[in-house]
Order: C-alpha cells, then structure tokens, then sequence
C-alpha cells in the first residue's frame, strides 16, 4: 500500500505520508480540521477565555500577522508582481478550502483595492456559531497579505458581511497609519482604564461605608444613669460631622428621659478650633431648650487656655476635670447618690 499518496490539484501538490502522520500542501506540513465542529470549538473557547471584545482584536492580529508572513513571502518570489500574486494567493487558498475569494479594483499605484469573500470557512464558522454578525480575520489577514505584497500598512473596511444576508463578504483596503498593535495598546489602556475606573468605584463605596461607620462609633451616646447620658467628642469636627452630631444627640435625648448631657472633652483634638468651640455652646444651649442640662467633663488646664482664648463663652455650662466628677454632680443635683 502506498503510504505516501499524492494528488495535484490545480497546479497545487497535496501529499499524505501515514507512516509519519503528516499531510503536505506544497511540500509544507499542513493539518485538516472540521469547520462546524473542532474549528468552532477552538473559536468559542477563544471567547469564553479572553471574552468578546478582547478575542474579536485576538483574531484580527492573528489573522492580520499570517497573512503578513504570506505577501511577504510572495512580495519576495522574482518575476511576480502584485496582482499575479494575488492570484497565486487566492488560488491556493481556494484549493486548501478557505472558500471563493476574487480581487477587484487593485490599484498598485493607490495600493487600494476590494476583496469579495465567499463561502470561507469563517462565514460557515460563524454560521455554527449562530452569529448575526461576521468575524474579521480573514478581513484583517488579507490587510496583512497586502501590507506585505505592497510593503505599506494596509487597513481594511468592511463593506458588508456574508452573513447578514448578502452574496459576499465585501471588505474595502487602503493605507492607514492603524495597525494591529496600536489597536492592542489602545484596547490595553480601556481595559486599565476600566479598571481604574472599576477601584475607584470600589473606592468611593468603601469610602461611604467607613464615613458611615465613623457616623455610628464617633460621638456615641452612652446612657450611663437614669437620667444621665455621655457624649464623648473625638477628634475634629467639620460642618457635616458638627450636624450630624447635634441632630442625632437631640433626637436622642428624650427618648433616654435624660436630664444632664454630659458632654466628654476628653478625646478632642488638642488644636480645637473655634468652629468646635461653637459646636460645644450650640449643642449645650439646644440641649437646654428641650430641658436638658449639659456638662462639661475632660476639660484639662491645656485646654481650657485653648478655649478661654477664644470668644465663645462656655462658662454658661457646669465644667469638672473628670468625667467622674461630672456624672457625680448631675447624680447630686438630682438627689442621688452612688452608694
């Protein structure tokens, strides 16, 4: 039996040696694959992994650079000019099954041209597929063949897809300063800036969650007595943070019964600003107007220079060093005692 069976197809020399497991076309290892079935399979599993957009510019740079490998092979045969070439290449890709291609209006001295694609196998992979829309690799491999063949970067248009109905893929080419890696770079830049994009969401989320966290544990009222609740101030406070202070200690007051507000100095920042100041008399004057009196505990000789320095007036509010003195006094002057 003949191990090494050939047949010559118009012009084109196809050869199988079983013995190695190899099928030649032209005397170049080549391999068959099924369109509808291996081929699609590799093309899915080419989008699931790298996702539409990113595997629509995998095929488009893949199939662009094979056929820039092919013109310039074919650019450098002697005795061939371009348009013998092009016939040479859609030739031997009819016989090796890539489906109907025919060149028009090639002009050499524009290096423009149109391209009619018919039947290929990537029209039949997407019919598998079930797309709507056509692939562009063989559009952007036969940008790579003349880019090659005329030695200038050639970018191509498509004018209209197989699939959507017409009796060709008709892809217009021409010179273009875009190429496949300025494509890859800028499609780089949208994915990072989408994920720039994508932390800094990420970021103005945490960043509510932990101002809100901050609402909750900063500034908490604490019912120590019957009668008594502590409000420890800490840190610095902003217009917001004073108002978020002043209406949640309001809203709370009546419903703990509380008859003194203690408020603890302790925590605060020891560069108090006038705008804290105002926040403290604020607060202890709207305290009283519900019927709440306020105390002033944690107010230390540093301190109380700071604030005599300013011209708010806290003289108004009972003042005691500790927070133990202060909750001492509201217990006295309600009539009780800690025994």
């Amino acid at each position: 039996m003949d191990q090494k069976p050939k047949i010559n197809v118009d012009g084109l020399q196809f050869e199988w040696n079983t013995k190695k497991g190899q099928f030649l076309f032209e005397g170049q290892d080549a391999v068959l694959f099924w369109i509808d079935t291996a081929m699609k399979t590799f093309f899915d599993t080419i989008e699931e992994i790298s996702g539409e957009e990113a595997s629509t510019l995998v095929f488009e740079a893949t199939g662009f650079r094979q056929g820039l490998v092919v013109g310039e092979y074919f650019r450098g045969i002697k005795n061939v000019n371009i348009s013998q070439a092009a016939d040479l290449i859609t030739n031997t890709y009819a016989s090796a099954g890539w489906g109907k291609t025919i060149v028009k209006e090639l002009n050499t001295e524009a290096k423009t041209l149109l391209v009619e694609l018919t039947d290929s196998w990537e029209h039949k992979i997407n019919l598998a597929q079930n797309k709507k829309l056509g692939g562009n690799f063989l559009p952007a491999h036969y940008a790579g063949i003349f880019t090659g063949l005329f030695d200038t970067n050639i970018w191509y248009k498509v004018i209209q897809h197989q699939i959507e109905g017409h009796d060709c893929t008709i892809v217009e080419y021409f010179p273009s300063e875009v190429t496949v890696s300025q494509n890859i770079h800028e499609l780089s830049r949208k994915r990072e800036s989408e994920h720039i994009r994508q932390l800094e969401i990420l970021v103005d989320e945490k960043t509510r969650e932990l101002n809100d966290l901050v609402k909750k544990l900063s500034s908490p009222i604490i019912p120590v007595l019957d009668g008594v609740v502590v409000v420890p101030l800490l840190g610095q406070y902003d217009e917001e943070r004073s108002e978020e202070l002043i209406v949640k200690t309001l809203n709370n007051l009546p419903p703990y019964q509380a008859k003194y507000l203690v408020l603890d100095l302790t925590g605060l920042d020891r560069d108090i600003t006038h705008h804290t100041a105002s926040l403290i008399e604020k607060l202890g004057s709207a305290a009283r107007l519900i019927g709440t009196e306020t105390i002033l505990v944690g107010i230390s000789a540093e301190l109380g220079m700071i604030i005599s320095q300013t011209d708010i007036q806290l003289s108004k509010f009972e003042c005691f060093q500790t927070l133990q003195h202060g909750i001492y006094y509201a217990l006295g002057q309600m009539g009780k005692s800690i025994v």
